[in-house]
């Protein structure tokens, strides 16, 4: 059984956005994985683990 893509949730300590990247995206960006869109600072992480209710605060990066 299956319960979706984990999920990374993220908040930055820069400008306070929150943003969750799907996991599967790793490999794909690399260092850029749990970064910021809104201003590029590092996150920092949440939660994590399968999609959510309380995951709808937070903005999906798409690779």
């Amino acid at each position: 059984m299956t319960w979706g893509p984990q999920m990374m949730c993220y908040i930055c300590p820069e400008c306070g956005q929150k943003f969750k990247y799907e996991l599967g995206l790793l490999n794909e960006l690399g260092p850029e994985f749990g970064t910021c869109p809104k201003c590029g600072a590092e996150g920092k992480l949440d939660h994590d683990g399968p999609r959510r209710k309380e995951d709808e605060d937070f903005v999906e990066v798409l690779g």
